[in-house]
């Protein structure tokens, strides 16, 4: 529909599995936005966040973008993905409306720094407040906002990236401020490797760190959360469009 608001846009493609959280495992087409509120130091999208890669990004219609993401899935519904950068910041609204009523459903990831009443239309919410390690600190008063957008619809999730001790405290004191909601860990990957675009992860360090957090969680009795890999990492290592 003509008159609507431009969607930065640094990559669309799939349709793949997605390799975390919630979803994992589940055939998806994925719109990563160009764009970020945020600069976590391990980053591992820089791609979709650093204003230097600006002039890749593309602003699209949302019709476009949707035209894009039918040819990918052959015209046949799937999962589409919303992932950036921070997808919130874009506006995604008529872009989720024409999808729903061609069946499909959708998925957003964000730290809940940005609220947005479209978020009312998801299927699935994961918020994912970012730990100390990023170097980021939370404002849990717009993670609020986000619930409170979301309202009773879309099925909400809480996801912790967590690379230390300080994070898995900060995960799970973030949980018991919404003990309903449930909760994903996923450990850290190694910040040069994600960096270097490898086709290969360092898959010694990513399980080492992923054999720590479960015997942490274990150990503490916390046997809420479940413990997952980037199972794309594992597969396809970090390079983009995957």
């Amino acid at each position: 529909m003509s008159g609507e608001a431009p969607i930065r846009v640094s990559e669309i493609f799939g349709p793949t599995i997605q390799g975390e959280g919630v979803l994992i495992g589940e055939p998806t087409v994925f719109v990563r936005s160009g764009g970020c509120d945020y600069r976590c130091v391990w980053c591992d999208t820089l791609h979709a966040v650093d204003p230097s890669f600006r002039d890749e990004w593309r602003p699209l219609s949302p019709e476009a973008i949707w035209q894009e993401v039918e040819r990918l899935s052959g015209g046949r519904p799937l999962t589409v993905s919303l992932s950036g950068g921070n997808p919130a910041i874009q506006p995604f609204g008529p872009l989720i409306a024409r999808g729903r009523a061609a069946g499909y459903g959708f998925a957003l990831e964000t730290q809940g720094s940005v609220a947005r009443d479209w978020f009312a239309e998801l299927e699935t919410l994961v918020l994912s407040p970012k730990p100390p390690s990023s170097g980021m600190a939370t404002d849990w008063s717009a993670l609020d906002a986000c619930l409170a957008a979301a309202g009773a619809k879309p099925r909400v999730v809480l996801k912790f990236v967590v690379f230390d001790e300080a994070d898995y405290a900060f995960a799970k004191a973030a949980a018991a401020r919404h003990p309903a909601l449930p909760v994903f860990l996923q450990p850290g990957n190694p910040v040069e490797a994600v960096r270097s675009g490898s086709e290969s992860a360092d898959l010694p360090a990513m399980m080492d760190r992923m054999r720590w957090l479960v015997e942490q969680t274990l150990a503490d009795g916390w046997f809420a959360p479940r413990i997952l890999p980037q199972l794309h990492a594992l597969i396809w290592g970090h390079r983009k469009g995957i």
